[in-house]
């Protein structure tokens, strides 16, 4: 995300709180539990630009398939609103950290399990005047879930600041529509139809940010806490300095509609990063992708991908990846034992039997860094991407899973290492 975006978006958004709330169109508000008509279909749509009229308007989207879409599994569909003077193309490329950060960073999280959707509004807001975005929304559900597969019980929206706003909106106008929004550092900039059923909430704002105050997005959230049958309480936040974050589930919440509050030392941003002063730091270093993505998750649903439980084989030493007594990870003949079986999340995790997680030890980055296993924090030293070629790549050091010295004796220590393509960093799973 450039400076001179979030500049527009500090100068814009303060106008576009006296925006006023806008009578919002109807829509069937019953959540039909299940696949949709598009399951079992060839699809006719594909990844990338996408045009629709919509109240008597040209309108657009970006749509994003998994890249292994099959027509009989039904798929959580994402939608992610841009802000103020942004655009859907800034969401789905995810600016200058790229595919890391595309829709905010989840649809990396992801590995292919969700359909993501990236609308444009009009004049690169969204004022929603009389409705119309919201019927925009409706109008592109009904294209999508004709054509793809999806899970009508999973549908979620975010965004941040205008885009937050709107998908405020989407929690007050189409609460039995959505499972769950992500409103980051939002106001009531876009109205709120209605605004009177539960939907799964979470807000994320920062103590310090000068465009949309943080009781802004505190009254957001208050809304969903009284809607959603949760304990009132006010919840803890950092102190301003702290440059951390404080993430706090609310008790008392309807069974299937927790209500979350993120807040964090810092301004007007997204991707805020714990220890960082600026607002302008890499998305993908962002603790606010796992924590989106986590709570997304907890709400259930079919998974297109679920965890797959098994063993992880050297290709070059043919053992297997183990876990000793001590935490470092090492190979070892292969025995079926609980301590080489790993689950593959779909959080981009690889998690041992007993729950915890495959880990570059201390978020190290440089070449012989040791790999060990450690207490699950969703950090992205802890996060791996399993690639085509049979390599691992560790996500925060952009280092490749491997076997010391190319060893290949039971023992021999397992680290993260430049990629080569040599046989001592692929790897297969049984």
């Amino acid at each position: 995300m450039s400076r001179l975006r979030l500049f527009l978006t500090a100068v814009f958004s303060a106008v576009l709180l006296i925006v006023p709330a806008a009578a919002q169109t109807a829509m069937a508000q019953t959540a039909m539990a299940g696949p949709t008509a598009g399951c079992g279909k060839t699809p006719t749509l594909r990844s990338g630009s996408q045009s629709i009229t919509t109240s008597g308007k040209n309108r657009s989207f970006i749509l994003r398939i998994p890249d292994n879409y099959s027509n009989t599994t039904p798929y959580r569909l994402i939608f992610g609103f841009h802000w103020n003077g942004g655009t859907a193309g800034d969401v789905d490329s995810g600016g200058t950290s790229g595919y890391p950060w595309s829709y905010y960073g989840l649809r990396a999280l992801s590995n292919n399990t969700a359909i993501f959707v990236a609308p444009q509004g009009l004049g690169n807001g969204w004022a929603n005047s009389g409705g119309e975005d919201i019927t925009f929304v409706d109008d592109m559900i009904r294209r999508i879930e004709a054509d793809l597969c999806v899970d009508t019980t999973q549908r979620f929206a975010m965004g941040f600041s205008y885009g937050g706003g709107m998908s405020y909106a989407l929690a007050c106008a189409r609460a039995s529509v959505f499972r769950a929004v992500a409103v980051y550092s939002g106001a009531q900039l876009s109205g709120c139809s209605g605004g009177t059923e539960p939907v799964a909430y979470i807000g994320l704002h920062g103590l310090r940010d000068p465009v949309l105050n943080i009781s802004a997005g505190r009254s957001l959230r208050d809304r969903f806490v009284r809607n959603n049958g949760c304990t009132a309480q006010n919840p803890p936040e950092p102190a301003q300095g702290s440059l951390t974050h404080v993430v706090t589930y609310y008790s008392g919440c309807r069974s299937g509609y927790p209500v979350a509050w993120a807040a964090f030392d810092a301004g007007h941003t997204p991707n805020p990063v714990d220890g960082r002063p600026g607002d302008y730091e890499p998305g993908e270093n962002s603790w606010t992708r796992p924590v989106v993505w986590d709570f997304f998750t907890r709400l259930g649903g079919g998974d297109p991908n679920p965890p797959a439980t098994g063993t992880i084989k050297g290709v070059g030493s043919g053992r297997c990846l183990d876990v000793p007594s001590t935490s470092q990870v090492q190979i070892w003949d292969c025995n079926g034992q609980a301590n080489q079986q790993w689950a593959s999340t779909s959080a981009g995790e690889l998690k041992t039997s007993d729950g915890r997680c495959l880990d570059v030890n201390a978020a190290g980055t440089a070449d012989g860094t040791a790999v060990i296993t450690w207490t699950c924090n969703g950090q992205n030293n802890q996060k791996w991407r399993l690639n085509s070629d049979g390599s691992i790549t560790a996500v925060g050091a952009n280092k490749c899973l491997d076997v010391s010295g190319a060893g290949t004796a039971n023992g021999t220590k397992v680290q993260i290492w430049t990629c080569h393509g040599g046989t001592n960093q692929k790897w297969t799973r049984a």
